[in-house]
């Protein structure tokens, strides 16, 4: 089993930039392909970028695509999104999720992981 702390979030003006972490316990975080989703009031949560366990592959949804990075560090049990350029549309509480199937790539579905963390919020002002 693995616990997710995310960190990071704030409020940022438009263009700007923030840079979440989440950091996991245990020994295994290398087992675990990682994702970010985002859940913005009023609606659905939704898949934000994800990462295989190497981290060599990375999957975007289309509106990040350009603005957003996503990243680990194995040695740190550490998975970060860097946002640049963000918009009043980024504004959610943004939520890391692990997923211990091992053939696991980071991917864009809800269901395929098996923890999450509390989330952080993120709001970009206009």
């Amino acid at each position: 089993q693995v616990q997710l702390a995310e960190s990071g979030g704030g409020l940022v003006q438009t263009g700007g930039s923030l840079r979440l972490s989440c950091a996991a316990s245990g020994r295994t975080f290398s087992s675990y392909a990682m994702g970010w989703f985002r859940q913005a009031p009023g609606k659905d949560a939704e898949f934000v970028a994800g990462i295989s366990r190497s981290g060599r592959s990375q999957t975007y949804t289309d509106s990040v695509k350009g603005r957003f990075t996503i990243s680990r560090d194995n040695a740190k049990n550490t998975v970060y999104l860097q946002m640049n350029s963000l918009k009043p549309e980024d504004t959610a509480v943004y939520y890391c999720a692990a997923d211990r199937d091992l053939l696991g790539v980071g991917s864009d579905r809800r269901d395929a992981y098996d923890y999450w963390g509390q989330g952080t919020q993120v709001t970009v002002s206009s």
